[in-house]
């Protein structure tokens, strides 16, 4: 220990001191600790506050409600689940969270991996056991797509299984680049100006689907889940051409925002502002019967004006 009677400011370099080098990769480390922390917080409350929008703005949950979430091991769905548990705690309503996975038996699924990880964070949960991955390959033709089965035998069992555990709502894990998405899917490959709906009553009509990721962008997600360190199940079991097709629809609005940042928000904005009226759907817009709905005050006043010519 130096003696103090001996220190003179006049010659001391701060440089030259062991434990002041010691302290500053400490406090780098610190201070990078600290952005992270307040980056992360950041992210976290937009996340929570798109969420908490869609869900007033849909009216997505009320008093009483069993939600079945539903979980599928990627980034989305647990983002969707963390978030609907932290609102949970806050919300003005009570509601209560399932969480189900369903495990289709595809080959390599890590099957341990979801029911530990929702054992650690203590949410009821179910694990859905349905073969539809021999079905969909005995059905469909190799090389052809097969998402078109697989998700229709997919909704059918989780259907069932939301009547059976009594959840009247089912959450479902599509953000807002997947609506996006869809509606230039459905437009340039099925012709249909239609994209996915933040919440949707089934066909049958015993089901009402939410989206409560509706108003949050990917990139949001993708930091979400790499900062809490979620157990991903990488999703490479089916390389369908629906997903080809979704990777180019997703490259073009990447180009698009890189040379026009902000256009992907307007295209949201614009599936949310429809004028019915400025499109060509006979169904949406009563186009036959316009002229019965005519003003005809400028026709009453031509005759005015021709009779005044007449008079002369």
């Amino acid at each position: 220990m130096q003696d103090v009677s001996t220190f003179d400011p006049n010659t001391f370099d701060p440089t030259d001191s062991a434990a002041s080098a010691d302290s500053q990769p400490a406090v780098v480390d610190a201070e990078k600790e600290r952005k992270q922390k307040t980056n992360f917080n950041k992210l976290q409350k937009r996340l929570r506050r798109n969420v908490g929008k869609a869900i007033e703005d849909y009216n997505m949950i009320e008093e009483g409600d069993k939600i079945m979430v539903c979980l599928s091991g990627g980034k989305d769905s647990y983002t969707m689940l963390d978030i609907l548990m932290s609102l949970q705690k806050s919300a003005p309503v009570k509601f209560d969270l399932v969480a189900v996975n369903m495990d289709q038996k595809q080959p390599g699924f890590p099957e341990h991996i979801l029911p530990a990880y929702l054992d650690s964070v203590g949410v009821d949960y179910h694990i859905v056991e349905k073969d539809t991955y021999s079905v969909v390959k005995e059905i469909i033709p190799e090389g052809k797509t097969t998402c078109g089965l697989c998700s229709r035998l997919r909704r059918g069992t989780l259907y069932g299984f939301a009547e059976k555990i009594g959840a009247n709502k089912i959450a479902l894990g599509h953000h807002r680049d997947d609506i996006i998405e869809t509606l230039f899917l459905n437009m340039f490959h099925g012709g249909k100006l239609k994209a996915m709906p933040p919440k949707l009553l089934s066909d049958d009509k015993k089901h009402v689907l939410i989206r409560p990721l509706a108003y949050c962008k990917e990139n949001d997600i993708e930091k979400f889940a790499t900062a809490k360190e979620f157990p991903i199940i990488p999703c490479n079991l089916c390389g369908s051409q629906e997903n080809l097709q979704r990777q180019n629809i997703k490259h073009m609005l990447a180009q698009w925002d890189k040379a026009h940042p902000g256009r992907s928000e307007n295209i949201f904005a614009a599936i949310s502002n429809v004028a019915p009226s400025q499109l060509a759907d006979g169904e949406l817009f009563n186009f036959r019967e316009l002229e019965q709905q005519q003003q005809g005050s400028h026709l009453g006043m031509r005759q005015t004006l021709l009779d005044v010519v007449n008079i002369d």
